[in-house]
């Protein structure tokens, strides 16, 4: 196996990391001062610069109208785009679109593929992915409410979801909903595309994190679907493939997740460093000369590295052999980088002191936004039985 980085590959992520730190980050502490929705004027200018530079939708093919590279290649982009908060946005390869343009590619009949994958390439439309339920474990993803029941040549849906994520303002969603209850469990759901300015379809609120409500992009809705009426042609691939499809676009989507991590994970790490160099204990004594200060460097180095070379090696392995056959690197990388996410984080709030929390940098906006990642996608610790199970069954363990 071979990490190098081609020639090629070395010039788009010069590219990239050059546009996010001239163009991206001065727009942040605006950002997280006026909200999301203020920005979208300044974003669609920043968005037509990446089109002009051709670095636009760097994870979807060049047929469909992106830059075309492989999982692995996008990985390291999704790396530099992940050190801004407006990063992913900008080239138009945020979750859950990025997700949603997968999945229509493969699965996307040719009138689904002009009337909504074309429009989200091109951004001129945002979309978002309605899975989870607030009555249902989401470590159960077979077992949900919500309905859709087919009446002459429509899909008749009712449920309730929440972290609809970025619904504020998306033009479609992917509903996953059960078509026939009576099959097996992992043949009940089928995913549907439904407009969301269907009858029946009832935005309830914002979801806050951590007491941020959030706007546009930058939000996760609970929604209602009340006899929500959409064509039969709507449904995603074959009725009862929904569970099939979502675990499809959950390899890549893993991927560039764990490398946006990684992007978070290097630029706390810099805010580290700096401070550690420059805050002073006493005259001419910085904070870096302490030995817990230096330990939690050394620890953080360590462990991105390590993360940064499992998610690429999951990406080669999904490129080369399949998702298949990743699929115990895929579970090993969710829980890991997580894990090291949230540890480098936190070290740099540490070093900040009370500045840590305050948004004067962007890690208190990190720390809110990205506690999340143990337990969307799967919580860790169900992805560590995953693990565990199938490295025991290779021992002769069985495992129900």
């Amino acid at each position: 196996m071979d990490f190098g980085i081609s020639p090629k590959m070395q010039d788009i992520l010069a590219r990239v990391r050059e546009f996010v730190e001239k163009e991206l980050y001065p727009l942040e502490p605006e950002a997280r001062d006026r909200g999301f929705k203020a920005m979208v004027p300044q974003l669609r200018e920043k968005r037509a610069k990446v089109k002009q530079l051709g670095l636009w939708c760097p994870q979807i093919s060049r047929e469909h109208g992106g830059l075309g590279l492989t999982l692995l290649e996008h990985g390291m982009v999704s790396e530099v785009l992940g050190r801004s908060t407006l990063g992913h946005y900008s080239f138009n390869c945020q979750a859950p679109d990025a997700g949603n343009m997968e999945i229509l590619v493969q699965f996307g009949t040719d009138e689904q593929k002009k009337k909504w994958l074309r429009p989200l390439v091109e951004g001129e439309i945002r979309s978002c992915f309605s899975m989870t339920e607030p009555e249902r474990p989401g470590s159960n993803p077979v077992w949900m409410d919500t309905t859709a029941v087919k009446e002459g040549n429509e899909w008749v849906i009712n449920g309730r979801k929440w972290f609809t994520s970025s619904y504020d303002g998306a033009a479609f969603a992917i509903v996953m909903a059960v078509t026939n209850p009576e099959a097996p469990p992992h043949k009940r759901a089928s995913q549907i595309i439904v407009p969301t300015n269907t009858p029946g379809f009832k935005f309830v609120r914002n979801v806050p994190l951590f007491g941020h409500e959030g706007d546009d992009y930058d939000s996760h809705a609970e929604v209602v679907y009340e006899n929500c009426r959409v064509p039969v042609e709507n449904v995603l691939g074959e009725p009862g493939a929904g569970f099939a499809i979502a675990q499809e676009r959950l390899g890549p989507g893993r991927i560039h997740h764990c490398m946006r991590w990684m992007g978070i994970c290097e630029r706390s790490f810099d805010l580290m460093c700096q401070r550690a160099a420059t805050r002073e204990l006493a005259p001419g004594k910085p904070l870096g000369t302490q030995q817990i200060i230096q330990q939690w460097i050394a620890e953080s180095r360590a462990e991105i590295n390590a993360a940064r070379l499992m998610v690429l090696e999951a990406a080669w392995k999904i490129d080369n052999q399949g998702m298949a056959e990743a699929r115990e690197e895929i579970s090993c990388i969710k829980f890991f980088c997580a894990d090291v996410l949230l540890k480098v984080i936190d070290r740099a709030i540490q070093v900040h002191g009370a500045m840590g929390i305050t948004s004067d940098t962007p890690l208190a906006t990190y720390w809110r936004n990205e506690r999340g990642a143990r337990i969307y996608d799967g919580a860790d610790e169900v992805h560590k039985m995953v693990v565990a199970k199938r490295v025991l069954g290779r021992y002769g363990v069985k495992i129900s």
